[in-house]
């Protein structure tokens, strides 16, 4: 097993570009069962988590090839319905191929998902979303066995909560559905557009792109189609909060500010020059290394602040000059980062799902000892470790490699001091 090893202090000179979007990846990934034939993807990262769906997808009877950031995944060999545990359950995302099988083949048996242990995430809503456009949905042995007695039925859908991979999944599911189906309270994330795009590049009918209110059409089949998955929001995010937090000076290229407004204006808040262009973002704080000042944070659906840049910004506050308040509303255990921080020198303390950071400025943390516990607190252990004085060693790094392509390469061609060893 590897771990991450970071020689912090050093301010991130220079441009990174941002890969494609993991969590639009995985979806348009499996929304290739819904139709026989080659569909190409284009600007996937290679992730460990595309890599498992890959994998799951090839368990189903599917063949792909890639070259480079380009996928061709043929549906046609689509036979099997059963995802087994053993593929489902290190990635949550892996649910997502219940929809598509119920949609083409009207049966899927998919092991209770796994993933990144930052709360319950219960799959509620989709089966919920199932039910109601005629699926019987039960639960046994740690699987979901979905089966429909015909094609899947239109219906309106309600969302208590807007749900990212439920919208996702019911979206797909609906696609072959006979009718109509009305998504209310959908969630609106830039992910669920790209999926959108998909879709009706197949042939599906869908209004409302953009909004809490998605219409589908079902249409009778649909056909392979060619993609391009849109850049990683998140990865973005995490660079400029790093540049911002190590008092650099970088260009954040292949990237679109339009799917970051809450960062953006969080970052300026907390005195970061930022540039917003067409494709890229430019974070100047070299003047404000020592300066930067406390912003409250709560995480929100989007358009709101990202709960998956909520662990980078807390990193960023902890070498603030006042006091911040997080307010975590999306997941209630996503605060496993702050012991780690903690034994890096940060001040935090936490009651419930709030968190009040005390900044050190001019003040640095202290390299130490952490280890990542989930996907994005990992990434947070690395902005505070660049922004840290000394060595600071990141053990569990599978857990960043499920999002982050090329992580040190990128770091390195910034101007940082990053390598991996073995534990």
């Amino acid at each position: 097993m590897k771990k991450l090893v970071i020689e912090g202090g050093k301010p991130l000179h220079g441009t990174v570009k941002i890969s494609g979007a993991k969590n639009a990846a995985l979806p348009l990934m499996a929304a290739t069962l819904l139709a026989p034939g080659v569909h190409i993807l284009n600007n996937v990262p290679d992730l460990r988590d595309t890599r498992t769906i890959l994998r799951l997808l090839e368990s189903l009877g599917l063949t792909w090839e890639r070259e480079g950031s380009t996928l061709r995944i043929d549906g046609t060999g689509l036979k099997y319905s059963e995802a087994s545990y053993e593929l489902v359950k290190t990635m949550r995302a892996s649910v997502l191929v219940l929809g598509p099988l119920l949609a083409r083949l009207g049966r899927a048996k998919v092991s209770l998902p796994g993933g990144c242990a930052i709360g319950a995430r219960p799959i509620n809503f989709h089966l919920m979303g199932f039910e109601q456009l005629g699926v019987q949905c039960d639960l046994e042995g740690g699987y979901v066995d979905a089966i429909s007695p015909g094609r899947l039925q239109g219906n309106n859908v309600y969302f208590d909560i807007p749900s990212v991979t439920g919208t996702e999944n019911i979206l797909m599911a609906a696609t072959l559905a006979e009718g109509t189906t009305i998504i209310k309270n959908a969630a609106k994330e830039p992910e669920i557009g790209n999926l959108i795009d998909m879709l009706c590049s197949m042939g599906a009918n869908i209004e409302g792109k953009g909004s809490d209110r998605l219409e589908i059409q079902g249409v009778e089949k649909l056909t392979a189609a060619e993609s391009r998955i849109i850049p990683d929001r998140i990865e973005a995010g995490t660079y400029a909060i790093a540049v911002a937090a190590t008092g650099g000076d970088a260009i954040i290229q292949n990237c679109d500010p339009s799917h970051l407004p809450s960062l953006v204006d969080k970052l300026r808040l907390a005195g970061v020059e930022v540039e917003v262009g067409e494709d890229f973002l430019h974070i100047l704080a070299e003047e404000k290394k020592t300066q930067i000042k406390a912003v409250d944070v709560t995480t929100l659906p989007y358009p709101g602040y990202p709960t998956d840049l909520q662990a980078q910004f807390m990193a960023l506050m902890t070498g603030s000059n006042g006091v911040s308040v997080i307010h975590e509303t999306i997941f209630e255990n996503r605060f496993m980062h702050v012991a780690e921080l903690q034994r890096m020198g940060a001040d935090i303390k936490i009651d419930g799902r709030i968190a009040m950071v005390k900044g050190r400025s001019g003040l640095p943390l202290t390299g130490a000892q952490v280890m990542a516990t989930d996907l994005r607190a990992s990434s947070s252990l690395v902005i505070a470790g660049l922004a840290a004085s000394g060595r600071t060693d990141i053990s569990r790094i599978y857990h960043l490699e499920r999002g982050y392509e090329d992580i040190v390469g990128k770091l390195s061609g910034l101007g940082a001091t990053v390598w991996k060893e073995d534990e």
